[in-house]
């Protein structure tokens, strides 16, 4: 019995880990266009279990070294990250390529570059698999989000010139200073392969029953993608590919279009891979703990909640938002459904956002949804409305069933009194607070006078703590704030505008008070900008 016993242990012990490893459970989140040709995307998220032996890690060009040194210096803070999910990848049956591109000569003499150079080639290999891959179909129906015909380097003049002499001074050619992979990275021998070549990483995946390849690394925008073992490959050659998107990088310069941060530049290729090109997901994923963030990324994170059909903010909000907040703000959205107008996908991206701008009417929301708002406010944090949030989440009468409503959200969050509106067609003329000292009128000329984009709307009396920023009259009636600011019970700071229709957004003084409106509800010091 003892020697049946025993010799079952060690058959059990003798199968390779991928066999008794568990599955791997992923998020993998996509952007689905609203409705097409809308330019609006929903973020969906699809649950999948990928087993370990069908699975492949590809480390993407994590070299020793680069031309810039910012790029240097955020690898820095992703490989420790990025090692560990290497580790316990491994550990569980997932197949190990390294893929430092141009270093193959580096190891011609260790055992994963022999076992991936010497590994025959299978019969069909995808066309132009050796190829660097530009573009693939799909993105053809987009427009490629950031300027990169710069190289990216976002080094100062000042850096370029002591990396220089740093690199020189290290032995290594300043235009090509890689030279292995970083060191931070474990390579097992016995089991890892290392290759830059995409018909030996084909090989690898398809002589191994590989069917799911998670791709980290840097940089996005470039390697990442185009390489012959990249994300556009795998794509378009059947393989069910993800980006590991917290351990990644972009090569953008900020001085480049759409002049946004360099982090933002990063989030933009992110959501065009997402849209374009395949899935991601996050280290959390694969090892727990929090997904990296860089060190210098200050932004807060910005959510606009966008579900109305009158003002069209779902166009202007996003273009505002890519012109004037890039540089400052990590901005999501979640829009409403085109096909059901009590449904906003996204509205969970409310848990994690800094400071957060509705622009919602007359919808209810499944209780659970609507009590992410309720969580979100309550929670403190600061809320700015637009326009027709005065009246977001109430529709006169009883939700359907399963829904909930929120009748007093303009009076709890934003101290208004909305109770209806003038006829659109008597205009009414804005002018700005002259008794108010205040951040949000910094950069604005206190004699401006501009006329309001639509009907205006009938606030007054606002509660106690508001302070109006702006009013509006019409002819021959009482004046009414358009645009104020109100400390909540909670704790939390809101900002409130009834302006807001296309023709608003063309108001310099109006984009101005949206964006120091922003900064002051999220504790951020109000940039200068020109007198508006």
């Amino acid at each position: 019995m003892l020697k049946h016993f025993m010799t079952a242990v060690f058959l059990i012990a003798a199968l390779p880990l991928s066999v008794v490893a568990e599955p791997i459970e992923l998020s993998l989140r996509s952007q689905q266009e609203t409705k097409a040709g809308s330019g609006r995307y929903h973020q969906t998220v699809q649950a999948e279990t990928w087993q370990p032996e069908q699975t492949a890690l590809i480390l993407c060009d994590v070299w020793d070294s680069h031309t810039c040194q910012n790029a240097v210096l955020r690898l820095e803070q992703i490989v420790p990250r990025l090692n560990e999910v290497v580790q316990q990848a491994r550990a569980k049956g997932v197949t190990i390529i390294h893929a430092p591109s141009g270093c193959m000569d580096n190891y011609a003499d260790h055992k994963a570059r022999q076992r991936a150079a010497t590994l025959p080639k299978v019969d069909q290999l995808p066309e132009e698999i050796n190829k660097w891959c530009y573009q693939i179909p799909a993105e053809e129906a987009g427009v490629y989000p950031i300027d990169q015909t710069d190289g990216g380097n976002d080094d100062t003049p000042e850096q370029k010139a002591n990396w220089l002499t740093q690199l020189n001074a290290e032995g290594r050619n300043p235009k090509r200073p890689w030279q292995k992979e970083h060191p931070g990275i474990e390579i097992d021998a016995e089991r890892d392969f290392i290759s830059d070549r995409g018909d030996e990483v084909w090989s690898i995946l398809e002589s191994r029953g590989i069917k799911n390849v998670m791709i980290a690394g840097v940089h996005t925008n470039m390697c990442v993608l185009g390489r012959p073992f990249g994300l556009r490959q795998m794509a378009r050659n059947g393989k069910n590919a993800v980006l590991i998107r917290d351990l990644t990088d972009t090569m953008y310069n900020p001085a480049s279009a759409p002049y946004v941060s360099h982090f933002t530049g990063t989030d933009l290729i992110i959501s065009h891979i997402e849209r374009f090109v395949c899935p991601t997901i996050t280290s959390d994923q694969l090892i727990g703990g929090v997904p990296v963030r860089f060190k210098n990324d200050k932004r807060p994170h910005l959510v606009m909640v966008i579900a109305e059909d009158e003002y069209e903010t779902a166009e202007s909000l996003p273009e505002y938002a890519k012109e004037e907040l890039g540089k400052d703000f990590r901005v999501s959205y979640a829009f409403a459904s085109e096909t059901d107008k009590n449904l906003i996908p996204g509205i969970d991206k409310l848990k994690e956002a800094d400071v957060a701008i509705f622009s919602v009417r007359r919808r209810v929301l499944p209780k659970d949804d609507l009590q992410i708002v309720r969580n979100y406010v309550t929670s403190g944090k600061p809320v700015m409305g637009i326009r027709t949030a005065s009246h977001a989440f109430y529709i006169k009468k009883a939700p359907p069933e399963g829904y909930g409503d929120w009748e007093t959200f303009d009076q709890d969050v934003f101290g208004g009194n909305y109770h209806n509106h003038y006829p659109n067609d008597l205009k009414s003329t804005v002018r700005i607070a002259q008794d108010v000292e205040h951040p949000i009128l910094k950069g604005i000329d206190r004699s401006l006078i501009f006329p309001q984009g639509w009907s205006l709307y009938k606030v007054m009396p606002l509660a106690e703590g508001t302070t109006p920023l702006m009013y509006a009259k019409i002819e021959g009636y009482p004046e009414e704030p358009v645009a104020w600011t109100f400390q909540r019970k909670d704790g939390g700071r809101s900002f409130y505008t009834s302006l807001g229709n296309v023709d608003d957004f063309k108001q310099p003084a109006f984009r101005t008070m949206l964006k120091n409106g922003l900064h002051w509800a999220a504790e951020k010091s109000v940039p200068d900008s020109e007198v508006q």
